[in-house]
């Protein structure tokens, strides 16, 4: 058994034949006749597309704490009503967490506190 830990080949290596792809299938595809609602074209890159929130004057953004889930939220909230329209982590996961936090403390064991100064 050897003692180093490298990787050795075993045997001969096999050839490897190295092919190159080809647009000529797809030159020589037939052509289809497909409605206009069915065709598929490629994207206009001058256009911007953006994937943010809707840029409304009325909504802000917000980060609490939750003491109870031990964990941060981002909320975004309509500034004329104080509604929050979005929120992460949800209600649900906020309530699981909240839950796993409490059995987390309840099966921490006490220790009692060290009040001496000497040490």
């Amino acid at each position: 058994m050897s003692t180093d830990f490298s990787i050795r080949p075993v045997g001969i290596p096999a050839p490897v034949q190295i092919t190159t792809t080809s647009n000529a299938a797809a030159n020589e595809a037939v052509q289809t006749d497909l409605p206009v609602s069915q065709t598929v074209a490629a994207s206009d890159a001058s256009v911007i597309v953006r994937n943010d929130l809707h840029s409304n004057d009325n909504v802000s953004r917000q980060v609490v704490f939750d003491q109870a889930a031990a964990s941060f939220v981002f909320q975004v909230v309509n500034d004329r009503t104080d509604a929050v329209v979005n929120q992460f982590p949800d209600e649900a996961m906020l309530r699981r967490r909240a839950y796993f936090h409490a059995l987390d403390l309840k099966s921490e064991p006490t220790r009692p506190l060290n009040t001496d100064l000497s040490a």
